[in-house]
């Protein structure tokens, strides 16, 4: 089991206790005395590097390490493993919705893993009675939980609008008779935004993910019209009018994928920052393996050396006065999630949930449509526990290649339903998607650490 990690960003040295979460900046002395399988004694040190450094700094740097350790924050023991075997025990509440408001939508992406919408089945709007019932169903599922998220999603949501805002304004008056606090998020393809629909959004909405993939001939390859044209001249005028209307205490992402066409996605975040945009994210697409626009092993060299320019960029930036979030740097080294967050991830298929336009209740969007994984309908109110439980139980601690890594506590596992699409296993990681997501935290840990300097 992993207890450190160490690495370099930009010429500076790290290492990370894997266990606390503490994040130490070292010199190229302390990082050469440091050893990912343990701390060896300081004469074995001292024979092994005495040719490099005199005993006199090992013997001081030794001791600085050791102090670290003495303090348990440096090849701390594991806290966590009995908590997680415990908290599966327990009953689960539903802290989180998606709801699948369109099996339709006006685009043809040509990554979209909704096969435009129609999730396997056939193209379905949401009716108002079904939204409402879904309202009452995450509410009464909720137990204890006061915060309930609910994101409206697609195919693209504002092709049932009227029924976005009966939804909505059900919740508002449920909420206050059920003492819950529910937070609306929508991501849309931005198409069909107008004043009224903008106005309605940044008034409800507490998060909106706006789906552009950056450069116009990057766009224009991927997010399609039924037609082939491509949409960004339409979108961007819009969703540069939604983010300047948009309240600046609320959030908002405007959100794109990155393909095996555009590796060079750094162009497409640096782009995105040109607009103005201060909240990004620009994804890696899941695919299978045989799809051209999948991720392949022999890219990752190319994606690694974008995520190092996207942090330089960040920091230059950050010293000019003119930073911008970027979504997957984002990390806080003085508190981040709790711990059963960092075991086990969203919760998908036992604290959130998934539910289609007929009423149809899934662990997740991504496993919309496979009825091998239908937890029930929000109509009869029960859910597949066994299927429940199999998600609860897929935490680090069943998943032996987690046990091993140092990112267990940062990735929590991996998606669930990435393990499962390609290993057709929950404890089996998407391979390709742990590697993009090491290099990720150690991106974002270095440039946290340097902008808090």
């Amino acid at each position: 089991m992993s207890l450190i990690h160490k690495f370099v960003q930009d010429d500076d040295y790290y290492v990370i206790d894997v266990n606390t979460g503490s994040v130490h900046a070292i010199d190229k002395l302390v990082y050469d005395l440091l050893d990912e399988d343990g701390l060896k004694t300081k004469e074995e040190l001292i024979n092994k590097f005495s040719g490099i450094y005199s005993k006199e700094e090992i013997a001081e740097a030794y001791e600085e390490i050791k102090e670290l350790v003495d303090e348990e924050v440096l090849y701390s023991k594991d806290l966590y493993e009995e908590i997680a075997r415990t908290s599966t025990k327990g009953k689960s509440y539903i802290k989180a919705l998606c709801l699948n408001i369109a099996h339709d939508c006006n685009l043809k992406c040509k990554y979209c893993f909704a096969e435009e919408g129609e999730y396997k089945g056939c193209r379905m709007l949401m009716s108002p009675e079904v939204g409402k019932k879904s309202i009452d169903f995450v509410i009464e599922h909720s137990g204890p939980r006061n915060n309930i998220e609910v994101d409206l999603f697609g195919g693209e949501p504002l092709m049932a609008f009227d029924t976005v805002k009966e939804i909505v304004e059900y919740a508002k008056e449920q909420e206050k008779l059920h003492n819950k606090n529910i937070r609306f998020t929508m991501t849309t393809n931005a198409t069909l935004l107008n004043d009224e629909i903008m106005k309605y959004a940044d008034e409800n909405m507490g998060n909106i993910v706006l789906s552009i993939d950056g450069r116009k001939e990057v766009n224009d390859n991927v997010r399609v019209r039924a037609d082939g044209s491509g949409c960004y001249d339409t979108i961007l005028p819009k969703i540069k009018k939604m983010v300047d209307m948009r309240d600046k205490n609320k959030q908002y992402y405007a959100r794109g994928t990155f393909t095996r066409n555009n590796t060079d996605f750094f162009e497409d975040v640096k782009h995105m920052a040109d607009l103005g945009f201060k909240e990004i994210s620009i994804e890696p697409v899941v695919l299978p393996d045989d799809n051209p626009l999948s991720i392949r092993e022999e890219d990752l060299d190319t994606i690694f050396q974008q995520y190092d320019k996207l942090y330089d960029e960040m920091l230059k930036r950050h010293k000019e006065g003119n930073e911008f979030k970027f979504y997957h740097f984002n990390i806080n080294l003085q508190g981040g999630p709790c711990v059963y967050k960092r075991i086990s991830g969203c919760g998908a298929g036992h604290e959130y949930v998934a539910i289609t336009p007929d009423g149809d209740v899934y662990p997740c969007h991504q496993f919309v449509g496979n009825k091998d994984f239908k937890l029930g309908t929000i109509f009869d109110g029960n859910l597949n526990e066994k299927i429940s439980n199999d998600f609860k139980e897929a935490h680090i601690y069943n998943k032996p290649k987690c046990i091993d890594c140092w990112a267990r506590f940062y990735c929590s596992g991996g998606c669930q339903a990435n393990n499962y699409n390609f290993n057709k296993d929950f404890n089996v990681p998407y391979e390709i998607g742990c590697k993009m997501q090491k290099k990720r935290i150690e991106c974002s840990i270095a440039l946290k650490a340097k902008t808090m300097e």
